[in-house]
């Protein structure tokens, strides 16, 4: 994720006060969370081998010790003890064992990582002496000059607040509350409050219209936060927390509100990144003037899809053939955009293979033009029958295909992406939300803008909408109730990152590692064609092949040294498995499963047909897989055998493609195995929905009617 310039001062930062809720110290049983805990030690420790100084502030005590107690007193109760009403433990008791138990933890976890932590108590009054506060300073200064962490507690067990979880009076009331005050006192230059979600949001976190807050804006925020219920542990949960980061940050001290549970959130926070909700006294200034509300967007990409979809067929269809025209018409404005892209992905200093699939090449518009024309002329994919059924007399039943709704897409470099999805949405009548990579700003930015112009009044450009940057997607992920379909179009890493991230179904591959397997008994002039053209015919794309196997008896005829020589003359880099890189003289590959996406490849001697599908079974990605084979049951063992989206008999990987399998366009290629699977057309974007025709039958305890469930003809 990108560093955000509103985020711009953590590269002055030195000092941090961590606090840990209670929520995050422990599971929703009461137990310890020691996952949470140890990857939050290794955090700290991170940053203290990095020069940070680190102060904890954490909560937990009281609600350990309860637990303890709790086991203590059933373990020496006897059953009639068990009978009677259980009085509720005193809270400065279970402040008392439960220090105890939290201080132990944390030597031990930092112990383990080498490194020394301190416990230091206070109290309210404490801070009202002078000298207590001269003498805390100079004890945590010492401290940190050792790479000690100091680890703070309200003093609980002999506090003399009256309530400890609802007196707020005083100097501070609760470890939210003494974190600020630390922060101060100790001048901190961020203070960073870890919470059981990832943020503060506009209303409760568990309503799918709350939106995360990146920014928070005291003058616009105050008075639109709803608040949902207080911690389930701890004393007083967010609203607790906005104060006493509200206090913290008028005061000069920056503020992050952030999840205690996600892996290096404290890292990624001071690497710049936009991370949880920031208080900070000039955030007013950074905040736009109006923010774009990802859910407005997709509620419009929404209606404009409902009034897309009651356009007659012709309609649609003119729409993607003045699209087409469009992209025509404005190639060289097109092109003078993406030229700009490609210049500054290569002064960046880009990857060879990204700024491959960044450009479009002379041609390229005119074949996305042809491809949306032939996805025009199509049978309209809309309300077709697919089944009908007579369920009664009189009583008709009919399956027919229906959009899915909203989707969004993510991808990464390909600017000829945004075209195909855009084509393909309309032609579907989904709505659409993309978000391509900050590479092609401009080649997108153009692109769109030619698209929704060419989209009539009444259906509205917002059908498509563009997301322009990366921090919008955490909150597109979120609107589950409004989008229906994501499909990532990327790095195995961004595909992983998505799919983790989002409870809306995920549609798409994380890797393209396609093997061709030349058989014993190849026709070899064939097989080096399709091995060449796999290869280098686009060595960017998901299906160009990846990895190359090799029957064992081409090794003694002499026939893989040919393919070799081939490939090598075309300039392909060669790695082998552990027979190749042995028998060929060539460097091992450090993995089978690598993607290259480049002019390299791997080569693996294999005994037979089987072993071959053995490897690719181990360290393929189910994307595309060939055999070359004259032997027609070789070929079909291959065929039914490889599991993967798409199985090729003497024809090259790069034939997996919607274009090319004449679905007029693909918005990616899928590897799963539920909905669509390799490249997703017009039909992976529709599902399906029951349209029932009657004349007044009703159920009666299903006595109203006699069944006949009976096929009959769709055009009946």
């Amino acid at each position: 994720m990108a560093e955000d310039s509103s985020r711009a001062f953590v590269k002055d930062v030195k000092r941090i006060v961590i606090k840990v809720g209670t929520a995050v110290v422990t599971r929703n049983d009461g137990r310890l969370a020691l996952g949470r805990l140890g990857a939050l030690c290794e955090q700290i420790k991170e940053l203290n081998s990095q020069g940070y100084e680190i102060i904890l502030v954490s909560s937990g005590a009281v609600g350990l010790g309860r637990q303890r107690l709790r086991y203590r007193r059933l373990v020496n109760s006897s059953f009639a003890d068990l009978q009677k009403p259980q009085v509720e433990l005193d809270g400065k008791a279970c402040a008392a064992v439960g220090q105890n138990s939290l201080m132990a933890l944390y030597d031990t976890l930092f112990s383990e990582l080498d490194i020394s932590s301190a416990q230091l108590l206070v109290t309210d009054s404490d801070f009202r002496d002078r000298d207590f506060r001269k003498q805390l300073n100079e004890t945590v200064k010492s401290l940190l000059s050792l790479k000690v962490i100091p680890i703070f507690n309200e003093n609980d067990a002999v506090s003399t607040r009256k309530a400890p979880y609802e007196d707020s009076s005083g100097i501070f009331w609760d470890n939210d509350s003494l974190a600020a005050l630390l922060a101060l006192e100790l001048k901190a230059d961020l203070l960073v409050l870890l919470s059981d979600v990832e943020g503060l949001y506009s209303g409760p976190p568990s309503d799918p219209k709350s939106k995360l807050i990146h920014t928070y804006v005291k003058e616009k925020h105050q008075g639109e936060i709803t608040f949902g219920d207080k911690s389930r542990v701890g004393r007083g949960g967010m609203t607790a927390k906005v104060k006493a980061a509200v206090n913290a940050a008028y005061a000069g001290i920056p503020v992050v509100i952030t999840s205690g549970s996600a892996p290096e959130n404290i890292i990624r926070v001071l690497q710049g990144q936009k991370i949880g909700t920031l208080f900070h006294q000039d955030a007013h200034l950074w905040e736009p003037t109006k923010e774009v509300d990802t859910r407005e967007m997709a509620v419009a990409a929404r209606e404009s899809s409902r009034r897309l979809q009651a356009l007659s067929s012709q309609e649609r269809k003119k729409i993607l053939l003045d699209i087409a025209d469009a992209l025509e018409a404005n190639e060289k404005l097109i092109t003078v955009e993406n030229e700009a892209d490609v210049a500054a992905a290569q002064q960046a200093g880009y990857e060879k293979s990204l700024i491959s699939r960044l450009a479009l090449k002379p041609g390229k518009i005119a074949s996305l033009a042809k491809s949306i024309r032939v996805l025009a002329n199509m049978e309209d994919p809309i309300g077709r029958v697919l089944k009908k059924t007579q369920l009664a007399d009189g009583l008709i039943l009919e399956k027919t295909s229906s959009p899915l709704g909203v989707l969004l897409i993510v991808f990464e470099s390909r600017p000829d992406a945004l075209v195909q999805i855009a084509s393909l949405a309309i032609r579907s009548g989904n709505g659409l939300l993309l978000k391509g990579g900050k590479e092609a700003k401009q080649s997108n930015a153009i692109l769109h803008k030619v698209i929704t112009e060419a989209i009539p009044d009444i259906v509205g450009g917002k059908v498509i909408g563009l997301v322009t940057s990366r921090d919008e997607i955490p909150d597109l992920l979120k609107l589950d109730d409004v989008i229906d379909l994501v499909i990532p179009r990327g790095s195995n890493k961004l595909v992983s990152q998505i799919k983790s991230s989002t409870k809306i179904p995920v549609l798409g591959h994380a890797d393209g590692i396609c093997h061709v397997y030349v058989d014993k008994s190849a026709n070899m002039d064939m097989a080096k064609r399709v091995v060449l053209d796999a290869k280098i015919d686009y060595p960017a794309a998901c299906n160009a092949m990846e990895t190359l196997l090799v029957h064992k008896d081409l090794v003694t005829n002499g026939a893989l040294n040919e393919l070799i020589v081939d490939l090598r003359i075309q300039g392909v880099t060669l790695y082998g498995g552990p027979r190749a890189s042995l028998l060929m003289n060539i460097p091992q590959a450090r993995s089978f499963h690598h993607e290259y996406n480049s002019m390299e490849c791997t080569v693996e001697i294999v005994d037979n047909v089987a072993a071959a599908i053995d490897h690719i079974h181990h360290h393929g990605s189910a994307h595309t897989d060939c055999i070359i084979t004259e032997d027609q049951e070789t070929a079909e063992i291959f065929l039914h055998q490889v599991d993967s989206a798409a199985v090729f008999h003497n024809a090259s990987t790069r034939f997996c493609d919607g274009a090319r399998f004449g679905l007029g366009a693909e918005v990616g290629i899928s590897t799963s195995r539920i909905h669509a699977r390799g490249p997703v057309g017009v039909e992976g974007l529709l599902t399906t929905r029951w349209i029932l025709k009657g004349s007044g039958q009703v159920v009666d305890g299903d006595k109203g009617v006699i069944y006949t469930h009976k096929d009959i003809p769709i055009n009946s």
